[in-house]
């Protein structure tokens, strides 16, 4: 039996446009959506918005998938940031601190976790035509369209429950992919560089 790689077993098969192509022929596109910390609101203000979101929910006549990612903050960029800032630094009193504070946060993240959450709704769109059919362009433009406007229509819905959605362009849907296979890779060090032609 041959070795498979890693896209074999990946539903997708192409990112283009801020779109996602499955294998299938179907079309997903990624909302990045804002939180609200209910437990800041008055009871009033969560039953309000409770109710917003239930009634966002029953406007659907489609099915989408809400995740919510939760991972390490990568603060190497930040931490080298300092490092320059230290090798930089001509007062020997400023380069002392500056060297004691990135000491200070390179210790504090061995020692503790700080994570942060992401969340994201995954709004689908069919490709309906007879089995083994070609997405031509035309078919493309189509479908991309169709998505767009239920996207549209949930970002619409979410403002109503205070809550700010934009869609993934294709440098970041490739990232959001890179980071799920790849949780640990991403917590440290820098990411890789993407091929151009990846990113249209």
């Amino acid at each position: 039996m041959p070795d498979k790689s890693t896209q074999d077993f990946l539903e997708m098969s192409q990112i283009r446009e801020g779109v996602v192509i499955l294998k299938n022929k179907s079309l997903r596109g990624v909302l990045m959506v804002s939180s609200i910390n209910l437990a800041l609101k008055s009871t009033q203000e969560q039953e309000a918005i409770i109710n917003q979101f239930q009634s966002f929910l029953n406007s659907l006549d489609f099915t989408c998938q809400i995740i919510v990612q939760s991972r390490k903050v990568n603060l190497t960029g930040y931490i080298d940031m300092i490092k320059q800032w230290e090798k930089n630094q001509k007062n020997d009193l400023l380069r002392h601190q500056t060297e004691s504070y990135r000491k200070f946060i390179q210790d504090f993240i061995e020692k503790e976790s700080i994570l942060t959450k992401k969340f994201f709704v995954i709004v689908p769109y069919g490709f309906h035509e007879t089995p083994g059919a070609r997405l031509t362009e035309e078919n493309f433009k189509r479908l991309k369209k169709q998505l767009t406007q239920r996207m549209e229509f949930i970002a619409l819905g979410l403002r109503r429950c205070g809550l700010q959605a934009a869609p993934l362009t294709s440098s970041e849907l490739i990232e959001l992919f890179w980071v799920l296979h790849h949780p640990k890779e991403a917590e440290t060090g820098y990411y890789p560089e993407f091929p151009q032609e990846l990113i249209n």
